[in-house]
């Protein structure tokens, strides 16, 4: 008799246990990311915590046609059976499909969060990582809205620079991690996410690909879209809240004309500085445009603000995060790196041509 009590202490706390480590995975870390910032805010500004909030949610709700757009055509793909006929575009000649994923990534509609399921879905369907990466690095650089929108801001020059410049990064990328890929460095750097299918880039077996398009006519067709879209939004849908999050705190705290002074200097570390500090201070890609406006007409280079533009758009918060929900700390690190490089060597080119 005197264990019970023992026996009840023992299966209660291993209840609590195991009920905690299922709300855990159920919520998964950007939720507990989200709470925790959100608790620091009111203990640290209180007063600007609603306007935070609100920042996040009116940025999820003005990028929520583009990502139900891009979840609802991954989970389309997936569902008819159409996931393979894209993923083999990017498989065959490694060279080929290097330059195929850095086009497709540079000239694509999709944004840079968006097109998160349409990665994961290529990786897990056996696409390498090479012209994966180079797709995902030109991808959140330039698309067809980001042209216009940058060609009334900046001139046609500048989105005509922006655009060569995005495929450019893409093919430095691609062609960089197919080299560094052959040395086994870059082995089991994905995360479970883009493994699902538990296939991987180890799949080399060429597979009969059977594509019903009209896919709800597929057994199991329209349980396949449902739940691969489900999955996918929710999925995103908890990260692009914390990364939205993030940028209303740092929109606020880190003020525009901060970056101008450091920008408009023109001295020898303009480039430089440029590439590091669009980095983590970068908004996004539509908001860049008026601030490079403004900074060129108080004198900036076209070389700078490029430079500025093309770090930071990889780099921006919802890319960047997008891009680490996928990746293991190596591959992200190699990201970065390529953000940074091909941001400086595309400035100087443009340094020393348009000079």
């Amino acid at each position: 008799m005197s264990e019970t009590p023992h026996n009840l202490s023992s299966a209660s706390s291993f209840s609590f246990k195991a009920a905690f480590s299922d709300l855990h995975s159920r919520l998964g870390t950007p939720v507990w990311l989200i709470l925790g910032t959100l608790i620091l805010l009111t203990v640290i500004v209180p007063e600007n915590t609603g306007q935070h909030i609100q920042f996040a949610g009116k940025s999820l709700l003005d990028i929520a046609p583009f990502l139900l757009l891009s979840v609802g055509l991954a989970s389309y793909l997936k569902a008819s059976g159409a996931d393979d006929l894209v993923a083999r575009a990017f498989e065959g000649n490694p060279t080929r499909a290097i330059i195929i994923a850095s086009i497709f990534g540079a000239l694509s509609p999709f944004c840079s969060c968006g097109v998160i399921p349409l990665v994961a879905g290529l990786l897990a369907s056996g696409v390498p990582l090479a012209p994966v990466l180079a797709f995902c690095i030109a991808s959140p650089i330039m698309d067809p809205e980001m042209f216009i929108l940058t060609a009334a801001g900046l001139g046609m020059d500048f989105a005509i620079i922006k655009t060569v410049a995005a495929i450019g990064m893409g093919l430095m990328s691609g062609f960089v991690t197919q080299a560094i890929s052959k040395t086994g460095l870059l082995k089991n750097g994905l995360k479970e996410i883009a493994k699902s299918s538990g296939c991987g880039s180890s799949c080399s077996a060429p597979k009969q690909i059977n594509v019903t398009w009209a896919f709800w006519k597929r057994e199991g067709g329209m349980d396949t879209f449902l739940r691969q879209g489900g999955d996918a939004a929710w999925f995103l849908g908890r990260w692009l809240a914390f990364a939205f999050l993030l940028e209303g705190i740092m929109i606020s705290y880190v003020p525009a004309d901060n970056v101008a002074t450091l920008l408009g200097d023109g001295n020898a570390f303009a480039l430089p500085l440029a590439a590091l500090i669009g980095v983590p201070t970068y908004m996004n890609g539509y908001a860049a445009i008026p601030l490079v406006r403004g900074l060129m007409d108080l004198g900036m280079p076209l070389s700078t603000g490029l430079t500025f533009m093309l770090a930071g758009s990889v780099t921006s918060i919802p890319a960047a995060i997008g891009f680490w929900s996928l990746a293991k700390p190596k591959i992200f690190a190699l990201y970065l790196a390529f953000a940074v490089s091909g941001a400086l060597i595309a400035g100087y080119i443009v340094k020393l041509v348009v000079t």
